[in-house]
C-alpha cells in the first residue's frame, strides 16, 4: 500500500512544482489532482503543456495517480447526465497523456421523489459508458463511495454491478457509518473485489473510524493501491504531512 493525498484541502493552494516538492519532502507516494484547484492541470492543457506536466512527474518520485473531478450522473435530466460523461471522457484523455491511471468521479446521492433503483440505473448505465471509453487508455473509472444514501456500500456495489464493467472501480472513502457491530468487515466485504487503484482516507487519529481494521482488511486483499489523505486544512500542512507519515507507515506494518 502507498500513500498519497487528494488536493481537495492541503494542496488546494499549490502549483504544480511546490506540491511535487511538498510530497516528495513529507515521502508522499502520489497525487490524485483535483480539479479547479491552484496545480492547474485541467482539460484545457494543450499537448505540450501536457507532455511538460508528465515530464515534471516523470522527473520526481511522486506518481500522478488521476484528476479527481466532480462529474456524476444522477440528473434525470439526460442532457445534463451526457455532459457529465462527455467531461469525464476529456478527463480520462488527460489522465492517459499525463500518467495518471484512472480518473475519479462520483455519484452525489438520489434523487428526491424518484423511485431509487431508477435513480441507480442511470447511474450505473452512464458509467458503462465511461468504463468502455476509458478502456481504450488503459484506464480506470473510479467511483467515489460518496453522496446521500449513495455512499452506502451495498447501493454502490448494486451501480457497480449495474455498470458491469471490469475498468469500473470503488473509491473507497472512509465514510463514517460503514461500521456494523463495531467492524468494518461487512461493508468492507460488498466492495473488496471491485476496490481500484486509489483510496481516500481522513484523519488517522480519528478513533470513530476503524483504521487499524480498515488496513489489516486491505493486507487481506493485498491491496496495493494508493491511500489518499483527504484529510481536512491545517495552515502547516508540510509539518502535519510528516506526522501522517509517520502514524501511516506505523499502523500499515
Amino acid at each position: 500500500m502507498k500513500l498519497g493525498m487528494v488536493t481537495y484541502m492541503w494542496g488546494a493552494e499549490w502549483d504544480l512544482p511546490t506540491l511535487i516538492k511538498n510530497c516528495t519532502d513529507t515521502g508522499f507516494e502520489g497525487v490524485e489532482l483535483r480539479t479547479t484547484h491552484k496545480h492547474g492541470v485541467e482539460i484545457a492543457l494543450s499537448k505540450p503543456e501536457r507532455m511538460e506536466v508528465r515530464q515534471r512527474f516523470a522527473d520526481s518520485p511522486v506518481k500522478f495517480v488521476g484528476p479527481g473531478t466532480a462529474c456524476e450522473y444522477q440528473n434525470p435530466d439526460h442532457g445534463v447526465v451526457l455532459q457529465n460523461v462527455e467531461l469525464t471522457k476529456k478527463f480520462v484523455e488527460l489522465s492517459a497523456d499525463i500518467g495518471g491511471s484512472g480518473v475519479k468521479v462520483r455519484p452525489n446521492g438520489i434523487v428526491k421523489g424518484e423511485d431509487r433503483e431508477r435513480t441507480f440505473a442511470r447511474i450505473g448505465e452512464a458509467l458503462a459508458e465511461c468504463g468502455k471509453f476509458a478502456q481504450g487508455f488503459n484506464q480506470e473509472i473510479r467511483v467515489e463511495v460518496h453522496g446521500n444514501g449513495t455512499s452506502d456500500p451495498a447501493v454502490m456495489q448494486k451501480i457497480l454491478k449495474i455498470a458491469n464493467q471490469p475498468n469500473v472501480v470503488a473509491c473507497w472513502n472512509s465514510n463514517p457509518g460503514e461500521t456494523v457491530g463495531g467492524s468494518l468487515a461487512t461493508s468492507f466485504n460488498l466492495l473488496k473485489d471491485k476496490l481500484g487503484g486509489t483510496i481516500h482516507i481522513h484523519d488517522l487519529y480519528d478513533k470513530q473510524y476503524p483504521y487499524r481494521e480498515f488496513f489489516a482488511l486491505l493486507k487481506q486483499q493485498n491491496y496495493t493501491g494508493y491511500l489518499l489523505s483527504e484529510s481536512p486544512p491545517t495552515t502547516d500542512a508540510v509539518r502535519v504531512m510528516h506526522y501522517y507519515r509517520a502514524l501511516f507507515d506505523a499502523w500499515t506494518k
